[in-house]
């Protein structure tokens, strides 16, 4: 074997050690999560969860039904990653692109990012009263999540693109989505954060 062919064997197997880190430090994160959730949400009742501190701001009980419906957009694709049924799409065969996107959505996904904006209509939160259940609810998917994750760690996650629920031709690696997806439910859950200690919130 060439030195240079050896050096390619070392910087491939480096990568995929890089990617199993990164996903074991997300999977990590979204069982925080879960714990957090059931810690600082998990006591209140329903009428606590439905508060909001003005009409068109979300509910505590929102921010986390939204995180559910949200993450669930993904399972499709997930699940035929897993059986090996996924074929790519043309917009996923395009690197540059798929770059570019999980770049940007990652950016203005990050939790410290202060930049605010609307979630597409396949997200958005029931605009009725939410279960009373829906911190258990919560907690149960994040086990779930976890499992559906952690499935497709022998795939190459950074060449294996898939396609955001929003349009067909935003795509990004899967540690891409999945980096999105984490950051996307630290996000929200520091906004039921501030829904908890926001002026007026009922504390009995």
């Amino acid at each position: 074997m060439s030195t240079r062919a050896a050096l390619s064997d070392k910087e491939v197997k480096a990568k995929a050690v890089s990617a199993n880190n990164e996903l074991h430090s997300l999977l990590a994160e979204v069982k925080a999560l879960a714990e957090e959730a059931r810690k600082e949400f998990g006591h209140l009742t329903p009428r606590q969860l439905n508060w909001k501190p003005s009409a068109d701001e979300w509910s505590i009980g929102q921010c986390f039904d939204h995180l559910i419906k949200t993450n669930e957009t993904f399972y499709t694709d997930l699940a035929r990653l897993i059986r090996g049924e996924k074929r790519k799409t043309f917009w996923e065969r395009l690197p540059l692109l798929s770059n570019f996107w999980g770049s940007m959505i990652i950016k203005r996904a990050r939790p410290d990012t202060v930049t605010k904006s609307k979630a597409p209509r396949v997200f958005m939160p029931s605009g009725s009263e939410i279960d009373g259940g829906v911190i258990e609810k919560f907690v149960a998917h994040q086990g779930e999540l976890r499992e559906r994750l952690k499935a497709t760690e022998k795939l190459d996650l950074r060449r294996t693109k898939v396609t955001s629920p929003v349009a067909k031709f935003v795509t990004y690696s899967l540690m891409d989505a999945y980096t999105i997806l984490v950051f996307h439910e630290r996000r929200h859950f520091m906004q039921a954060e501030r829904v908890l200690q926001a002026e007026g919130f009922p504390r009995s």
